[in-house]
């Protein structure tokens, strides 16, 4: 799941389903329009976000095995609650949440890097109920030969545009 916030103050919210780790094409897509999203909090991104990943939740009709989120589930090296954390919690601690950052928090530690492809740039894997080393081979494990895996660029791609 991804969102994209507009200049309006509404965004945008997008998930992709599939079957497996490694598959190259979605089973389905799916996206929300949200026409009024909160406020940027510091230190409180998730109460942005958070509703956005709920709305498209409700949306899906199928049991998930796990949720991918664009961002961090803990912060930094004392695993402060990120907003993956958070979307746990509301899920009553029964599907897991991997989060794919792109870019380092505040002392994130090293243990959750991985280097896809040739690139030098890491994404930062952190992950709650399940163990960080499981996330971290289950998204290596994803197709594409780049950085970012196949099914995350897509769904960056579907809710910037919008649908």
């Amino acid at each position: 799941m991804d969102v994209h916030y507009r200049d309006d103050n509404s965004a945008c919210v997008a998930g992709i389903l599939f079957r497996e780790w490694n598959s190259e094409a979605e089973e389905s897509t799916l996206v929300c329009q949200i026409d009024q999203v909160a406020e940027y909090e510091p230190g409180n991104f998730y109460k942005r976000e958070l509703p956005c990943l709920q709305t498209l939740l409700a949306t899906v009709t199928c049991p998930l095995q796990t949720i991918i989120i664009d961002g961090f589930v803990t912060l930094g090296a004392t695993g402060r609650p990120g907003l993956g954390f958070h979307l746990y919690e509301q899920l009553t601690e029964k599907t897991p949440v991997i989060g794919v950052a792109k870019n380092k928090f505040v002392d994130t530690s090293d243990e959750t890097r991985i280097y896809r492809g040739n690139s030098g740039n890491p994404l930062y894997i952190t992950a709650r109920g399940l163990p960080l080393e499981t996330a971290r081979q289950r998204i290596m494990s994803m197709h594409g030969d780049f950085r970012i895996p196949t099914l995350l660029r897509k769904v960056d791609q579907l809710c910037r545009a919008g649908g």
